[in-house]
């Protein structure tokens, strides 16, 4: 067996492009995914998340072990309920047997704060499935009371940015209207419960889709002439920001302005194949660095200025048996053996500690994706799936403010013959999400 040792750094001052900033003031949160048979143990990655400063921790499961590696930590958990559970979930018996199994045997000495039930339901298109969902919750969260829990641990679900219909600017934001009914009920059940609505924004999508109209500086936070909303006079810099207060801005218009947004999921690729524009170490650096330092200045959006950030970064590693483009196993900050892909600037120590992981696997993850682990079927999807979907690419290098619809809506443009034309590719349902979603072409040669 052969066996790493980790070089990890206990300082709690992160450097980026030469400002110091305390992390402590932060309240950064990082995905941890185990797609992957070379992972480090559990208890090996708690000094790891503390090194970036990260006081939370999203898992796509209820892993025991990394429930019980962090116990004591005070690092905050959000624990997954996968899709494939969520028919069983509509009975509340089965719900609380969870509920006891998964959280109330870890507490409290692993603070668990929260359970997200389902991951991108209500984009998968599978009626049986969305139609499960709200009754799912509800019986988590009827587990929780029975429990004397709920005050403690609240119930969500994480939504991909593809249940918006319109997203620019910003200030029309709106669910697609085929969706309104499912969404109206589940977001009076986070009215009624105080849950976040949780929602996962990858401005990557939209840079790869079209490097020479997106600007790149605009999506990695970096200086930038920025856009300005129409309606409200409103200021944004970068496209997360933009995309956040779209999602703020279609939960007004079905009357849920208070609602706290939460990024369940963001991140940059430092690797990708020869048709991912932008996947690089330097580009993830400056995307990932970028967004810590503006959520340690406790900065919120133009339209929620006084709002707390609550971003989870993905992802803690890279994992090396996720299928699809080499992006998806280039997501980390961390590789394997516990060295950063890229550098944060975070300043090191001569502290070591021993990792008893072995290269073939002996971490206690198979690094085959399993209903506990992380499938697809889990609700932990990589982040494009194999669906493809036709792409209208009309709005691809033109100076339009509308862009592609990617799920058959009538398309309209401010093209003075009004007769778009069509041109067919394939994208990756998630990409498609994305890109739909965040309407990345209305920065297209902005001036």
């Amino acid at each position: 067996m052969d066996l790493c040792r980790f070089h990890y750094c206990l300082s709690r001052l992160i450097f980026i492009s030469g400002i110091v900033f305390p992390v402590m003031v932060a309240s950064i949160g990082v995905n941890y995914g185990q797609i992957a048979n070379n992972l480090p143990l559990p208890e090996n990655v708690v000094p790891l998340v503390k090194s970036i400063g990260a006081t939370k921790v999203k898992l796509y499961d209820a892993d025991p072990r990394v429930l019980q590696a962090f116990a004591n930590t005070g690092v905050e958990f959000i624990v997954g309920l996968g899709n494939d559970l969520l028919g069983k979930m509509k009975d509340v018996d089965k719900a609380q047997t969870w509920v006891k199994t998964n959280v109330q045997a870890h507490l409290p000495a692993t603070k668990i704060t929260s359970i997200f039930v389902g991951n991108e339901v209500l984009t998968f298109n599978d009626t049986s499935l969305t139609g499960c969902l709200l009754p799912a919750m509800q019986s988590v969260h009827t587990a929780l009371v029975n429990l004397g829990l709920d005050k403690q641990v609240s119930v969500t679900t994480a939504h991909s940015l593809a249940i918006l219909e319109t997203s620019y600017p910003p200030s029309s934001g709106a669910f697609r209207r085929d969706l309104t009914s499912c969404i109206t009920p589940i977001l009076n059940f986070h009215a009624k419960t105080g849950s976040p609505f949780l929602i996962n924004a990858y401005p990557y999508f939209a840079y790869k889709a079209s490097p020479k109209q997106v600007s790149l500086d605009f999506v990695l936070f970096q200086q930038n002439q920025g856009i300005i909303d129409p309606s409200t006079n409103l200021h944004y810099d970068n496209m997360l920001f933009a995309q956040i207060d779209a999602v703020y801005a279609a939960l007004a218009a079905l009357g849920y302005k208070k609602l706290p947004v939460h990024i369940s999921e963001t991140g940059w690729p430092s690797k990708g194949d020869e048709d991912e524009a932008g996947a690089t170490p330097d580009n993830a650096k400056k995307y990932n660095g970028n967004l810590m330092k503006l959520m340690s200045q406790k900065k919120g959006t133009p339209m929620k200025p006084d709002s707390d950030l609550n971003i989870y970064v993905f992802a803690m590693f890279n994992e090396n048996m996720k299928p699809g483009p080499t992006s998806e196993r280039n997501y980390g900050l961390f590789k394997p053996d516990g060295t950063p892909v890229y550098s944060l600037g975070i300043a090191s120590s001569n502290s070591t500690f021993s990792n008893t992981t072995s290269f073939d696997g002996s971490s206690g993850s198979s690094g085959t994706p399993t209903s506990s682990q992380g499938s697809s079927s889990t609700g932990y999807l990589t982040i494009s799936s194999a669906t493809t979907v036709s792409f209208c690419s009309f709005c691809f290098g033109t100076n339009y403010m509308i862009p592609p619809n990617l799920f058959g809506h009538r398309l309209i443009s401010n093209n003075p013959m009004h007769i778009p034309t069509f041109t067919f590719c394939l994208l990756t349902m998630r990409e498609a999400s994305f890109l739909y979603a965040s309407n990345c072409f209305y920065y297209a040669r902005q001036s």
